[in-house]
């Protein structure tokens, strides 16, 4: 599982992670049914406390991303992809709405807001 961990972010680290592993089950990356490793090979491999990638695994089983069993380790969930992707548009639309909203009361033209959300979304 390929994870990059930054210091520099503003995200806590286990923020990092769970997002990061939600990006890919909803990309398709990680499929229904496959197995995650270990919170302690996962920390081992990041260098971080396995505190750090039990509370990133206890996140995303919260959000219905991945099912955990006994003795036998996490695993993505399935058949609710659809619903967490509509989840996951709702609140691009909530904070989309909000940056709309702010625009408008600055006179940020609709150009203006456009080219910022192109350089954002193209990580530039």
């Amino acid at each position: 599982m390929n994870i990059i961990i930054s210091n520099a972010s503003d995200k806590p680290i286990y923020e990092q992670i769970t997002s990061q592993i939600k990006r890919m089950i909803i990309s398709g990356e990680l499929p229904e049914g496959s197995a995650l490793p270990s919170m302690r090979l996962l920390a081992k491999e990041l260098r971080i406390s396995v505190i750090t990638t039990k509370r990133a695994y206890t996140d995303l089983e919260r959000d219905g991303f991945i099912e955990t069993v006994t003795g036998k380790g996490s695993f993505v969930a399935g058949s609710n992809l659809e619903i967490i992707k509509e989840e996951q548009m709702r609140l691009c639309e909530e904070h989309l709405q909000k940056a709309v909203d702010t625009a408008l009361q600055s006179g940020i033209t609709y150009e203006e807001l456009t080219e910022m959300l192109e350089l954002l979304y193209n990580g530039e």
